[in-house]
């Protein structure tokens, strides 16, 4: 996942607005071919549990939990986008549709478990994503990490 904190966001499909948001969070979500459960679960944890909204300081020390943030979930599968060799990403790691929508929709239903706003897209549709990025702040959280030592 690719998570963006906004001031704003909206997820467009033709004309019509499907998600739209306030302060809080983008969620790009891509599923690869491995992943399960576990992988949406430690997503979605990191996602509103991560301290980078700022206290009275200034500091990165609040969570999208404790400020009751928005959240706007879009999948998109071109996050696996493998760019090493050619000129033309490779998607070859990301999983096919029919297994990245169950994982997308339970990602989701995790999220709206949380109690926080959630908006969405839709899955493999065109959508057009206007993004007001504050920080700029961006993070990438992948759950094959959970397992690996920071030290290594």
């Amino acid at each position: 996942a690719l998570v963006q904190r906004v001031s704003c966001a909206s997820v467009r499909i033709d004309d019509e607005v499907v998600g739209r948001i306030g302060s809080g969070l983008v969620v790009l979500v891509g599923v690869s071919r491995q992943d399960e459960d576990e992988d949406a679960q430690y997503v979605v944890s990191k996602a509103i549990n991560l301290r980078i909204f700022a206290d009275e300081q200034g500091r990165f020390n609040r969570s999208a939990l404790e400020i009751e943030a928005e959240l706007l979930i879009v999948s998109q599968f071109t996050l696996y986008g493998d760019t090493r060799k050619g000129r033309r990403p490779s998607f070859i790691e990301a999983a096919p549709p029919e297994q990245a929508e169950l994982l997308i929709a339970r990602t989701v239903e995790l999220f709206r478990e949380s109690g926080l706003t959630v908006e969405t897209g839709r899955f493999q549709a065109h959508m057009v994503v206007s993004i007001e990025n504050d920080g700029p702040v961006t993070i990438m959280l992948d759950s094959a990490d959970r397992g690996r030592s920071r030290r290594s």
